[in-house]
């Protein structure tokens, strides 16, 4: 279906881009009808309460599909498509990672594992990724400029940034279509990114094809959703963003103008759940997206909220290049969502030791 030279003209990359993004979208949108009568027939269903707003038996393996739309698109522009030399092995290690967390998060939606076995599973997925050299070894700073990290610095904050990702991904699939959306809208971004910005459309291909994935899944998880990402789901967006944010430089300060507002709740969770002696990993309806459902915005308008955010932001880090500007902008949206959260949470608006669903 794919043909590629060795540099893409630009009629050729606009017409590449839309092939990867559709075809994609299609495999996953795909997957998911299969993942609905598969999580039925297996019992895979998340039944109403906790945390979730829904009214019957959903499907929980909605991951099956997303998966199947990446990697199926992935794999054949590996195969088959313009990837430098340099790239093959980070390219595998986002592939083989992305296997490895469908795979895991497959049994957790089969058995529902507690936090460690979880977690255990974040840190080698992160492991995969350094040792495929996906890692940040080096940034540009405002004021300092560039800095190049040695290892001892580098590995530790790729498995924050991989970790801290996963677990903010897992605490935003919350609502209804939340971070399917979000996870499309970032991908899209990275892709944009890549293509215009730094000029690495063979890069940029992967970020589109996980935004495809993320979008054909989307119409069966909106609100009300006919199936839910699960665990396997979010896993693969959390790691799946993480690891496309890192392959192509300047694409972490993207990620945190995107994902500034679920980066902010999740920091606020847990502190806030150290602080009551709770453990950090512990889901509850302390989250914004649930303080603001129970003061009584509609789910849709709430998750649409957060896709808007997320779209604005993230455009403006494609408007500007001054990184002091980005860094000023993060810093606001973090100030702003920390103090909302800290307002509501002197109000006590949320229970916010109701548990899980699960």
């Amino acid at each position: 279906m794919f043909a590629f030279s060795a540099s893409l003209r630009c009629n050729e990359l606009r017409l590449t881009s839309l092939l990867v993004l559709l075809t994609s979208a299609l495999l996953s949108a795909l997957g998911t009808l299969i993942a609905l009568r598969l999580g039925r027939r297996l019992g895979l269903v998340d039944t109403p309460g906790g945390r979730r707003q829904h009214t019957g038996p959903v499907p929980r393996i909605g991951g099956l599909g997303l998966f199947a739309g990446f990697f199926g698109v992935a794999v054949w522009l590996y195969l088959f498509g313009p990837l430098k030399p340099e790239h093959r092995l980070p390219i595998a290690g986002l592939l083989i990672g992305t296997v490895f967390v469908f795979l895991f998060g497959l049994a957790d939606d089969r058995y529902e594992f507690k936090a460690a076995p979880q977690f255990a599973a974040q840190i080698i997925a992160a492991l995969i990724a350094i040792t495929a050299t996906v890692w940040i070894e080096e940034v540009t700073l405002p004021v300092f400029g560039f800095q190049k990290f040695p290892w001892f610095v580098t590995y530790p904050l790729t498995t924050l940034w991989i970790v801290g990702m996963m677990n903010t991904v897992n605490f935003l699939d919350g609502l209804d279509g939340l971070a399917a959306g979000v996870g499309g809208i970032a991908a899209l971004l990275f892709g944009a990114h890549m293509m215009f910005k730094v000029d690495q459309p063979q890069i940029a291909l992967y970020a589109l094809a996980f935004a495809g994935a993320c979008l054909g899944f989307l119409p069966f998880n909106f609100s009300p959703a006919r199936i839910f990402l699960g665990s396997a789901g979010a896993m693969v967006v959390g790691f799946g963003l993480a690891a496309l944010s890192i392959l192509a430089p300047a694409r972490v300060a993207t990620a945190l103008l995107v994902m500034a507002v679920p980066i902010a709740d999740t920091a606020w969770q847990i502190v806030d759940r150290w602080r009551r002696g709770q453990s950090p990993f512990r889901g509850d309806r302390g989250h914004l997206h649930f303080r603001l459902v129970d003061l009584g915005w509609p789910p849709g308008r709430t998750v649409l909220m957060y896709w808007a955010f997320c779209a604005a932001f993230g455009a403006l880090s494609l408007l500007t290049d001054s990184r002091l500007w980005k860094l000023i902008s993060f810093l606001i949206l973090i100030a702003a969502v920390g103090g909302l959260l800290a307002a509501l949470s002197a109000k006590n608006t949320t229970p916010p030791n109701e548990p899980d669903s699960k």
